[in-house]
């Protein structure tokens, strides 16, 4: 009975270790890379100038503002076609370091907006403003996949 039992053991070690092994030699395609805020628009009909001023401006100001005090990576904006009237023809995005930076730094940021912008009632009516020519028809979280191993 002994003997099997230190067969037993012995057995279970060795595929712990066969395990072990062949798990440090697996290498993986792909790694994570950053993250992006994607945030859908819908521009109403004939509102594509005065949104596109506000882009130009305030949201470009506030994107180089958070760029520069290292809170994101960067921004794009992408122009596309709606394929339906309520589909979305326009997608701002946003690039940051990984998902604790964005997490770690929202009070920051916030603070930042609040200077530079004029407090709540202010950011409030910027929101109330341009609902009136865009509509935000969704928001997500993406991680660029980068394929290539992890270095």
């Amino acid at each position: 009975m002994r003997k099997r039992q230190v067969q037993g053991i012995c057995l279970g070690v060795c595929l712990l270790l066969l395990g072990v092994s062949l798990y440090a030699q697996m290498a993986r395609p792909t790694h994570d890379g950053t993250v992006w805020e994607l945030s859908f628009i819908r521009v109403k009909p004939g509102m594509d100038p005065a949104y596109d001023k506000y882009l130009a401006t305030d949201w470009k100001k506030e994107q180089d503002a958070l760029k520069a005090a290292g809170m994101i990576l960067s921004y794009q904006v992408i122009g596309t076609e709606a394929h339906s009237p309520t589909d979305w023809n326009l997608l701002l995005m946003v690039e940051y370091k990984d998902l604790a930076t964005l997490e770690a730094n929202q009070d920051k940021a916030d603070a930042l907006l609040q200077k530079m912008f004029g407090g709540d009632e202010k950011v409030m009516q910027g929101y109330k403003d341009r609902s009136e020519i865009r509509e935000v028809m969704g928001t997500r979280l993406g991680r660029q996949i980068i394929l290539e191993p992890k270095k």
